[in-house]
């Protein structure tokens, strides 16, 4: 079985970030989800619990950070540069910010960001299949 991650993350309010996660193709998943918390499915070994306040705090006793502060930054990859684009653009027209951090072209690699609707850090990033599979070496301006 291949390894899965689960990203927990402290939401506000759960159905807009529903709603939120949904506008960037992410599936809910019922089983897993009631009025403290839901699972929304990004792929077959990607998985995001977005959860209450109340709900989070039940698994630890950290205080929940600011949406001005920055713990962790969330990559996902995508399938091109177009999607890199839609999916940072769908971001902020759904009350996320698009291009928190800079946007990032490399050539061979394609990134920008944002933050969803309680300031959690997300990158959708693109990479050349050929580098990124050995097949073809990363320009030596990279890096």
């Amino acid at each position: 079985m291949p390894r899965m991650i689960f990203v927990n993350l402290p939401v506000a309010d759960l159905d807009r970030s529903k709603a939120f996660y949904e506008a960037l193709g992410f599936t809910n998943e019922p089983r897993f989800t009631d009025d403290s918390g839901a699972c929304m499915v990004l792929s077959d070994t990607i998985f995001v619990m977005i959860l209450t306040h109340e709900k989070w705090k039940s698994f630890t006793a950290r205080p929940i950070p600011g949406k001005e502060s920055s713990e962790v930054m969330l990559a996902i990859s995508c399938d091109s540069r177009d999607e890199v684009n839609q999916k940072a653009e769908t971001a902020g027209k759904s009350g996320g910010i698009a291009d928190v951090n800079a946007l990032q072209d490399h050539g061979f690699m394609f990134s920008r960001s944002f933050t969803d609707l309680d300031g959690h850090i997300w990158e959708v990033m693109w990479m050349d299949p050929a580098v990124a599979s050995g097949e073809a070496e990363m320009p030596a301006t990279a890096g």
